[in-house]
């Protein structure tokens, strides 16, 4: 079948198509509801099921017989470990420590936090909560104590999961002290926390809520896998950026397991028994869909990698793991690709490397520009795909599907709509646009199978945030545009969006155009305020490592090629060469809050931000340069 036919069914009779792809795993009650609503209207799926995330994961396997294989491989260049567990090592982890928190009063229906750096305990205790029913919620490791005690105070954990330390290439972070001081602000107040000691010099300040991670695992017999209702939350994860009132993204169990299991065969076209890497963080939806959840039901081995593309030691890093670990598909950020493209430009590392098991490299995160993609592919002859999803969706909504039919490739375009959803480009009005017309990308309800269920605790906002502006659609924050041969191009979030003389223009298509420039290694479009034209945009660049170009020759080489492919009414003037550019620990930049600084707002610094001190930086070169409210 190929990917129009997959793809009309599924848009044609949802329900069919979605009670055949829920045959593809096993459910202790097989459900026959499978398409509903709740009380608000907000449909549902597979309501009258019963299942176990945990047991899809490993049980399963090990019962149909793999429980040698390998299913996780922690490679930690950062304390140069590396450490292979079979399903049946997993097994004997994760069992013995959901034992031992249903000892500490753990039960089905409560919440954990896991604030974990990315080290294969942080997979077992995910696993664990999913095993007996109880919801968790991963912060980020390393979140300030203020952004962790509003989480706790949202999502009300009765335990906490952390260890005693995290690493930032060559930085060692205490996590202790910081649980602490946000159980100490919080008004809601933990009943244990049950800390991992990884014996590497961290301050781990006792208190008597304590619990010791391996006493625990070791004193307590396994658990068995406690069946839950289809909708039940496996998790909460709350959106990055967050400021605050925190938006905790509800998942459900059972339309989940179903959209990973067809996201792993028909997007992303991995086999059971092969070798799948996200090199993301369990902090984040990839960490939760792509590192963990995903492969291990789609029965692969999965890689927690602790360590960074780059400085850890080099550039050369995500190469050597793909050929020592003999990766078949790849996940990553595009600004991880851009960072290894600074370093080696001219791809020497990737000589040195057998990357002949690598199929396919997946590039999501943020919209990918087309200098980058060209990069990659010039130096690795395999397929780099560019998609598009969201936390809110727990999977991808735009893609080439890699497991149906590989596409033709548009550059600039994430691909078509993945089956499921039903994606249109909606007007102010709400008027359907035509092809190539830009407006809002929003989904026709109902939304396929492990989206979002709620916000937690806090129904009002999601019914707000997505859902009301266009009755009937899930509204995605994103414009964008789609062309005569159902192409979807993604223009950023809509306040990337710029009114300039009254012209609206895209600051993504800009970067398209700025990132294209033979010495620009990454860049951010944004708009200022300018008294005369209401809006003006500004670039920000990040040059390749040994290039020599002056600076008013690389602003005069930019202005003109943006003039060239868009016009005179583009009126980018003003280009600025920073050392980096301030990111979320995800990869997102931060343009919202460059705007801010360019415009002499205040701002807060949000907890996602990958190191405070850029701030400074992007402050003083503006200042220098005599930018926006600097002028």
């Amino acid at each position: 079948m190929n990917y129009q036919e997959l793809y009309n069914q599924s848009i044609q009779n949802p329900a069919k198509f979605w009670t055949e792809q829920a045959n593809e795993i096993d459910w202790y009650t097989k459900p026959q509801q499978i398409l509903s609503a709740d009380e608000t209207g907000y449909p549902l799926w597979y309501k009258d099921g019963n299942l176990n995330a945990c047991y899809l994961a490993i049980d399963k396997h090990i019962n149909d017989g793999f429980g040698d294989q390998i299913a996780i491989i922690y490679d930690s260049p950062v304390t140069q470990t590396v450490k292979k567990y079979t399903y049946n090592e997993v097994k004997s982890e994760v069992a013995r420590l959901a034992g031992g928190l249903l000892s500490l009063g753990l039960k089905k229906g409560n919440t954990a936090i896991i604030y974990m750096p990315m080290i294969p305990q942080a997979t077992f205790a995910m696993l664990a909560c999913a095993r007996i029913g109880v919801t968790h919620s991963v912060v980020f490791g390393g979140f300030a104590p203020h952004e962790l005690a509003i989480r706790i105070d949202d999502c009300k954990p009765r335990i906490i999961i952390t260890a005693s330390s995290g690493i930032e290439i060559d930085r060692l972070i205490a996590y202790k002290p910081l649980v602490d001081e946000a159980i100490a602000l919080a008004t809601h107040k933990p009943k244990k926390v049950v800390i991992l000691n990884r014996k590497l010099g961290a301050r781990i300040p006792f208190k008597k809520y304590d619990v010791d991670y391996d006493a625990l695992v070791y004193g307590s017999e396994e658990a068995e896998c406690v069946p839950v209702e289809t909708t039940h939350p496996l998790y909460v994860l709350y959106t990055s950026g967050t400021t605050g009132k925190p938006k905790g993204i509800v998942r459900d169990t059972g339309g989940y397991a179903v959209a990973l299991k067809f996201s792993m065969e028909k997007i992303y076209g991995v086999k059971p028994g092969e070798v799948f890497w996200a090199a993301s963080d369990v902090g984040w939806v990839v960490g939760h869909s792509f590192i963990v959840y995903g492969p291990l039901i789609n029965r692969n081995t999965t890689i927690v990698f602790e360590g960074k593309p780059i400085r850890t030691p080099d550039a050369s890093t995500f190469w050597r793991v793909i050929a020592e670990h003999k990766v078949s598909v790849m996940f990553t950020a595009p600004t991880a690709i851009r960072a290894i493209k600074k370093e080696d430009p001219n791809g020497e590392f990737i000589k040195k490397y057998d990357l002949s098991s690598l199929r396919t490299q997946f590039l999501a995160g943020e919209r990918c520009d087309v200098a980058t993609l060209e990069w990659y592919r010039e130096h690795i002859p395999v397929p780099a795909i560019d998609h598009w999803w969201q936390t809110e969706s727990g999977w991808p909504m735009i893609c080439n599907m890699m497991g149906v039919e590989y596409l033709p490739i548009k550059p600039g375009s994430s691909g078509k709509a993945v089956s499921g959803y039903n994606i249109k480009i909606l007007g102010e009005e709400g008027q359907e646009l035509g092809p190539n017309e830009e407006g809002y990308v929003v989904i026709k309800l109902p939304l396929p199978p492990g989206t979002l269920l709620d916000i937690w605790n806090d129904n009002e906002r999601f019914q707000a945030g997505y859902l009301n502006k266009y009755p009937g659609y899930y509204f995605s924050g994103d414009g964008g545009y789609i062309d005569e041969d159902n192409y979807i191009f993604i223009t950023g979030r809509v306040d990337d969006v710029i009114n300039v003389a009254g012209h609206r223009l895209s600051t993504a298509e800009m970067e398209e155009i700025v990132a294209s420039h033979h010495a620009v290694a990454e860049c951010a479009v944004i708009g200022i305020n300018d008294e005369l034209k209401g809006q003006i945009p500004l670039a920000l660049v990040v040059s390749k490592h040994g290039e020599t170009i002056e600076h008013f020759q690389l602003q005069y080489e930019i202005v003109q090629l943006v003039r060239e492919q868009i016009g005179a009414v583009a009126s980018l003037r003003d280009v600025v060469i920073v050392e980096r550019l301030p990111k979320t620990r995800s990869g997102k930049i931060l343009r919202k809050l460059l705007r801010s600084i360019a415009d002499g707002e205040n701002f807060q610094i949000p907890s996602t931000i990958d190191d405070e001190a850029i701030i400074d930086e992007v402050k003083g070169v503006l200042e220098i340069a005599k930018i926006g409210s600097f002028k």
